[in-house]
């Protein structure tokens, strides 16, 4: 008896279109004779993962999947739109979505150590996904978008980060179609299913998001600072051509302030940090080379354009001594 979380060893790859959609074909095969005519509910963040295993589920079952998006407050600029747009309005998706953000920063609120605040997100999570799970009657299926590194990170037992700790009462069945799969064949099959680009091969993204590049306590200003100047810096990167080049890139605001001048007045304003790096696996990194007029263009536009900011950095660190992330 084969184990079902071990991927065989002469599985093929999928690296091309016809292997995805053989891919796809086959999945949607399966969970229709797993789910049958049974309802199936789903956490969409609207990453690569998560967004893959919707769109298949949507072919495969319809109407009886039901998405289920939480805005907690700390994702990235547009995202949460992008979400209802690409699966309620272009997919006909049965999707839930929840304004829930002033539930999260309100229990932020002066919480400053970082494990703290990733705890308080991921039970907050929890609880309003749990909520919404008992307002659809009927549902015996808990979609999941597990990929084989979770498997093998986990030893094999594996509680997806999104919603691993659900009440025993729901008794669901798992589904989870791509935990077969490395991420670069996960992307492969989000392009054929025909999801947009800025979300199949979006970059990684922290569980508890923004929650930990607006270190120390979370205000709201200051998180509004991280999510605009790190949407400026997307766009240039996107539009220099290095959107896909670079492995990731974000901007990071600090719970400090320092003095600064404009238009003849005083500021006690925050830094933007820039990160950029490169990396195969993550456990170390280096940092990118970014073209000087790019960074000042950047540098221009961020203090021009996001309140509240008197200064830009560029972290210069490679991994180890720091880490990817500030927190």
């Amino acid at each position: 008896m084969t184990d079902s979380n071990v991927r065989p060893k002469d599985m093929e790859r999928i690296t091309t279109p016809a292997l995805a959609k053989a891919f796809i074909d086959e999945q949607i095969k399966a969970m229709k004779e797993q789910i049958g005519d049974g309802k199936v509910i789903l956490a969409l963040s609207g990453g690569v993962d998560s967004s893959v295993v919707a769109a298949l589920l949507i072919k495969a079952i319809g109407k009886n999947l039901t998405c289920v998006h939480v805005n907690h407050g700390l994702l990235r600029k547009g995202e949460p739109e992008q979400v209802v747009k690409v699966f309620r309005d272009e997919m006909d998706a049965n999707l839930v979505y929840v304004d829930a953000v002033d539930r999260f920063l309100d229990k932020l609120k002066d919480v400053s150590d970082p494990e703290k605040k990733r705890k308080i997100i991921g039970a907050e999570f929890i609880k309003v996904f749990e909520e919404e799970a008992r307002k659809v009657e009927g549902v015996r299926f808990l979609a999941q978008g597990t990929i084989y590194p979770d498997i093998l990170e986990s030893n094999g037992v594996k509680a997806h980060h999104n919603v691993g700790g659900m009440p025993e009462d729901f008794d669901f069945e798992l589904v989870e179609p791509v935990k077969l799969l490395f991420k670069d064949e996960v992307r492969v099959v989000g392009k054929e299913l025909g999801l947009p680009d800025n979300m199949v091969y979006r970059q990684p993204f922290p569980g508890p998001g923004l929650g930990v590049r607006c270190t120390g306590a979370i205000t709201r200003d200051r998180l509004e600072a991280v999510r605009e100047s790190d949407a400026i810096l997307r766009e240039e990167f996107a539009k220099a051509g290095l959107e896909g080049k670079v492995w990731q890139y974000f901007t990071v605001v600090p719970d400090y302030r320092s003095t600064g001048v404009k238009d003849g007045k005083r500021l006690w304003d925050w830094p933007v940090i820039i990160r950029a790096v490169n990396t195969k696996d993550a456990m170390t990194a280096t940092v990118e080379e970014v073209p000087w007029p790019l960074l000042n263009k950047i540098t221009q536009r961020i203090l021009t354009e996001v309140k509240g900011v008197n200064r830009v950095l560029y972290d210069l660190s490679p991994k180890p001594c720091a880490t990817i992330e500030w927190e």
